[in-house]
């Protein structure tokens, strides 16, 4: 089959080798952390993680490669759940690769995740092993996502990048005075057919945040309400899926953005760096906290937050999320984005708000777990 036929996103995050759901797993009541092998079937060497982080290792083998699920799993599995568990040879690579990058990272660098699939392969099926003397003598092509962090006496301290973000948004009391709102949107992605989809977002502060999208296959719901978030969506294998680590920690920056006055104590300290990002200089302030990713945050000449860059960890490597913002208007005194595009290994989306309408009256409910996804109305491929 064509690659040009199935985006290496397809089913917005093919599962991983030889697997299919249990039986009677993914029902309504699901536990706080649902591991890969309390779900799916056959998944050694990675079943003692957690259904989201699993679903995110397959992203990264299909950056990773160039593949998509098709050319891991098998044609049948485009549209049948249950066809993933069909065994193929590159399943059965791939768990190898699995423990040799393990084996790599816990031998030489303390466990930490130097070593990942994306070292060697790069975007090609085989690992290249005679180097590429046309590289070599061009001029480097640099990637604005991998920025280096040297330490600069002149940089200021990041609590003034994030104040000059305050203020060119509207003013620390403007910004402190949104409690919430609530909007329509236009929804695009992989998991839409690239078709566009009425959405409707809702937002409290600090740190609450629902969307919905209509979609034809089915209705896609992101729920964050504090503490904890879930998925409810028809692309899914399952029909209501917990986040946990890493994948509720990028949930919690996406609602915190909305209100960024608290957006510096996300993370106990910052690193500050410079890029190019759209042909212009931009600052880069990295932040890390102990047990949890990474977050990079871009900011351009106006002040203006253009990127987020965050991350999870998995068994096979980090896995980023790319969240580039556009087209800032005032909404009550503040400026907020009103477009942006999220980009990650195994999808691609956008959203573009339409309607606005700030409140602090947000239904509480908005927030509360949504229910089990229905099964797809049509498949979307």
């Amino acid at each position: 089959m064509p690659r040009s036929v199935f985006s290496p996103r397809l089913l917005a995050g093919c599962l991983a080798a030889a697997l299919c759901v249990q039986p009677g797993a993914g029902a309504a009541q699901e536990p706080e952390t649902l591991l890969a092998r309390d779900f799916f079937l056959n998944v050694p060497d990675m079943g003692d993680v957690p259904v989201d982080e699993f679903m995110e290792t397959m992203g990264m083998f299909a950056a990773a490669l160039g593949l998509n699920c098709a050319d891991c799993h098998t044609f049948e599995s485009s549209s049948s759940w249950e066809a993933y568990a069909d065994e193929t040879d590159i399943k059965e690579t791939s768990r190898r690769m699995i423990r040799m990058v393990r084996a790599i990272n816990e031998e030489n660098f303390g466990g930490q995740q130097f070593v990942s699939c994306w070292t060697c392969h790069r975007g090609d099926l085989r690992p290249r092993v005679v180097p590429n003397l046309e590289i070599q003598y061009s001029a480097p092509i640099d990637d604005p996502n991998e920025v280096f962090f040297a330490p600069d006496p002149d940089a200021p301290p990041a609590s003034d990048i994030f104040d000059e973000y305050i203020a060119a948004i509207g003013g620390a009391g403007a910004v402190a005075a949104l409690d919430g709102f609530e909007a329509d949107a236009v929804y695009n992605g992989f998991d839409t057919g690239f078709e566009d989809a009425e959405a409707e977002l809702y937002a409290t502060r600090p740190d609450r945040l629902a969307m919905t999208v209509h979609a034809r296959p089915g209705d896609s719901v992101r729920v964050y309400d504090g503490e904890r978030g879930w998925i409810a969506a028809t692309d899914k294998p399952m029909p209501l899926m917990t986040l946990t680590g890493d994948t509720l920690g990028g949930a919690r920056l996406d609602a915190v953005r909305l209100f960024p006055d608290a957006l510096q104590a996300e993370r106990n300290f910052w690193q500050i760096g410079y890029t190019v990002l759209n042909d212009a200089e931009v600052r880069v302030l990295r932040g890390i906290s102990p047990g949890q990713a990474p977050v990079n945050l871009y900011f351009d000449d106006d002040g203006l937050m253009v990127r987020m860059l965050r991350f999870v960890d998995t068994p096979v490597g980090r896995v980023p999320t790319q969240i580039d913002f556009s087209d800032y208007r005032e909404v009550a005194g503040v400026r907020i984005p009103f477009q942006w595009t999220s980009t990650w290994t195994n999808g691609q989306a956008s959203v573009r708000l339409t309607d606005v309408r700030p409140t602090a009256d947000v239904d509480p409910s908005r927030f509360d777990t949504p229910p089990p996804s229905p099964p797809a109305r049509a498949n979307v491929n």
